[in-house]
């Protein structure tokens, strides 16, 4: 992980293509850029790669989450149920349509327990949002049987899982929407960018005029297109689309070696009985972009942590317990409800009470927690002498127990 390590020849000849027409713009322009239109090209690729109906480009992955927030008409006052462990950009986008964020727990698949899930659930509840971090997915046939009960939204942020499957099926596809970010440190890189993928063609029609400015794009003059409903700019440009269209055609390869470092590497500490690992849901086939281990109680794996910063190997090596961007132990402005805009008077009651609310089945899960970043460029020798040195380290924070 990710794909910006395979930057190469076939990414310039996209970005050339592009330049030569000078036209930077997705839309319009039709005669001077001389056919080449790449975000079109992307967002078929895409939907012939993730098996969706349709895909509409974005700007970056929480914009394409507040679009498709939009497009399914999640909006002022409705909650959104989602995981403790996310990104900021998942509840962002949540508050970004006047919506609310409740945050539940997770368990072991690092993602949604479902069980939580179920207890969140009340009158106000529009969309249960699972978020597939570190590559792997939640339980998706026991939140689809909770959204089925309830007439709830699933809505996938599968922004950190390109490439994951749950039962035959792309993460990002199953649900009644789903988002891929395409950031600079994701499995397909455009440097900025995100999608919306969808089976539902309003869903879709929505969220392609919700990105321009709520043009209807149904005209061949830009100009005279109508506007059925007011929208954003949250439009992708054809440079960025250029290099998304040369990564996606690399995507089985970038799979294939993040898969055989990951396995590689798991063998070493698999030596070890104390660690284990994430559980991946059955029928799920996680993209290997990560591998995460537990320790057995979470001063151990605090001790681990210091030892490996100790050594010099902590790099790529996250732990999220402690991290400011990921996991709710760390997010004071969420709780404290600090923004620079004003929100409704029921987000900002909602925001206050997380500061109260008990995550600890969360906390004995994320707290002995380690993800390690996979790269796509380690050799052998290079996954031998990192897996080595995380034994050595963990088996002398074990003998010192």
């Amino acid at each position: 992980m990710p794909g910006f390590e395979f930057f190469g020849d076939e990414e310039r000849k996209e970005i050339n293509d592009v330049l030569e027409t000078g036209i930077l713009m997705r839309y319009g322009f039709d005669a001077p850029r001389k056919g080449i239109w790449k975000s079109n090209e992307l967002e078929k690729a895409i939907t012939q790669t993730f098996g969706c109906k349709y895909a509409q480009l974005t700007s970056s992955g929480t914009a394409a989450l507040t679009t498709a927030m939009a497009a399914l008409g999640i909006g002022v006052g409705d909650e959104v149920i989602m995981p403790a462990f996310t990104f900021v950009a998942s509840f962002e986008a949540v508050l970004s349509v006047g919506a609310i964020p409740v945050l539940v727990d997770v368990d072991e698949t690092l993602t949604l327990n479902p069980d939580a899930v179920r207890k969140a659930v009340n009158a106000k509840s529009k969309c249960i949002m699972p978020v597939h971090m570190c590559g792997s997915m939640a339980d998706l046939d026991a939140l689809k049987a909770i959204c089925n009960e309830h007439n709830l939204i699933l809505l996938e942020d599968a922004c950190q899982s390109i490439g994951g499957k749950y039962k035959g099926k792309h993460l990002g596809s199953i649900g009644d929407a789903g988002t891929f970010s395409f950031d600079f440190v994701k499995m397909i890189t455009t440097a900025e960018g995100g999608v919306v993928m969808t089976n539902n063609e309003d869903v879709y029609i929505k969220s392609d005029g919700y990105t321009d400015h709520g043009h209807d794009h149904r005209g061949v003059d830009r100009g005279a297109d109508l506007h059925p409903f007011i929208g954003y700019n949250f439009r992708i440009s054809e440079l960025h689309a250029a290099v998304g269209l040369a990564q996606i055609r690399k995507l089985d390869m970038f799979l294939e070696l993040q898969r055989k470092n990951n396995k590689i590497l798991r063998s070493y500490l698999e030596q070890i009985p104390e660690v284990t690992f994430r559980i991946v849901p059955e029928g799920g086939e996680d993209s290997c972009s990560f591998l995460s281990w537990f320790l057995p109680t979470e001063a151990l794996m605090k001790a681990t942590v210091a030892e490996m910063k100790a050594q010099g190997i902590a790099a790529g090596n996250f732990y999220w317990y402690a991290n400011n961007w990921h996991y709710i132990k760390q997010w004071q402005h969420l709780q404290e409800a600090t923004t620079l805009n004003t929100i409704s008077a029921e987000q900002k009651t909602a925001l206050h009470n997380l500061a109260t609310q008990d995550f600890s089945v969360s906390d004995a899960v994320m707290s002995r927690c380690v993800s390690t970043a996979i790269s796509l460029l380690w050799t052998e020798e290079q996954i031998k002498d990192k897996g080595e040195k995380m034994v050595a380290v963990i088996r002398k924070v074990l003998a010192g127990e």
